[in-house]
């Protein structure tokens, strides 16, 4: 059975009611997150716009789309009775300032939950509420450094490698809609709100326990300051991105001795012993190999080969690729942006079954 288009049904959020400050990364993406799943998000912004509007496509924008905004200026007495009769009918805020910019505005959990007392207080900072860098300004890969995860990109004699995308804001965010559902759950049972404090350092950490457990069972190396040791993340023959004859490129991740056995049996390397897979000494001319092999054909050749089977295989995708690629047409993975363009389509999806 074909499921029920999202826009076409019930969505699950649909009732809650969620009131947004404005803000910039993590906020944003979190109250987009809610209202995609159904949620009515009313998002007050201030008149003359800020750093979002201003920079990165103004009421276009797509962190602003599905939600209805409401231009208010807090810094006046009037603005703030404004945004507190909005918080007193809501279920949950999202805040995504400094520590202590919202107490000042006389928008404190302290004198909201005195308007709403069921409210969910949802607050995102890059440190957190509390701690010797709360205050501090800083960004996505500051975050995702003071984890101890980034170190884990680095292959031996190298740097860290940037995060491909804004892993940290992005984890913030689902960690902020995660912990504002949970509070309007409870809230529902016990009658009581919360606040909620979703730190992008703690939620990348958090969001990085399997990495954790790969470092400390060997499956990725020593980071830096350590001893380095071999590991299939960043050593081995059949984990990595190699590059094309055409200057394209792909990856292959045959972690599995099946897949890696399929992938030797694809590449027609029948010298090679599947069994000894994790033969750490042969691994750097076997990766050499590999690379000279893949460099012999175009990109579209080796997805004509693999593309489909077990080797564990997918070709390095641009954006517009991405877009166009059987897989995510399949399953409508992208969606028109407002202004043109495309954006990532909502997720994850729901169905009446299965």
């Amino acid at each position: 059975m074909t499921p029920t288009p999202l826009h076409q049904r019930q969505q699950p959020l649909q009732g809650l009611s969620i009131v947004e400050f404005e803000g910039l990364g993590p906020g944003p993406l979190a109250g987009r997150m809610l209202a995609q799943g159904g949620a009515a998000v009313t998002l007050i912004a201030r008149p003359g716009g800020n750093a979002m509007s201003g920079r990165l496509g103004g009421t276009d924008h797509p962190m602003r789309q599905g939600k209805q905004l409401v231009v208010i200026d807090l810094k006046a007495a009037d603005g703030v009775a404004q945004a507190l009769a909005l918080v007193a009918q809501a279920d949950a805020l999202i805040e995504g300032n400094r520590p202590g910019v919202m107490e000042r505005l006389g928008l404190s959990p302290a004198t909201c939950h005195a308007h709403n007392p069921r409210l969910v207080y949802g607050r995102v900072t890059g440190w957190g509420q509390s701690g010797p860098l709360a205050n501090a300004a800083g960004h996505d890969l500051n975050y995702v450094a003071l984890t101890g995860l980034l170190s884990l990109s680095a292959r031996p004699g190298e740097r860290p490698m940037l995060p491909p995308t804004v892993v940290g804001d992005g984890a913030g965010a689902l960690g902020l809609a995660y912990g504002i559902v949970c509070g309007v759950l409870q809230a529902r049972f016990c009658g009581q709100g919360s606040v909620v404090d979703a730190a992008i350092i703690d939620m990348a950490s958090a969001l990085g326990g399997l990495a954790h457990w790969l470092h400390a069972s060997g499956g990725i190396g020593g980071g830096l300051g350590e001893k380095h040791r071999p590991s299939a993340f960043h050593d081995s023959p059949f984990y990595d991105v190699y590059t094309c004859a055409d200057g394209r490129f792909i990856t292959v991740g045959a972690l599995e001795p099946q897949f890696y056995a399929l992938l030797l049996q694809k590449l027609e390397m029948t010298d090679v012993e599947p069994r000894a897979q994790y033969d750490t000494d042969a691994w750097p001319a076997l990766k050499a190999r590999f690379a000279a092999l893949f460099l012999s054909r175009t990109r579209d050749a080796w997805c004509a080969l693999l593309e489909g089977t077990d080797v564990c295989f997918a070709p390095v995708l641009s954006i517009a690729e991405a877009a166009l690629h059987p897989q995510n047409v399949a399953r409508h993975g992208f969606d028109a942006a407002p202004g043109g363009g495309l954006q990532p389509a909502p997720a994850p999806r729901f169905s009446a079954t299965a």
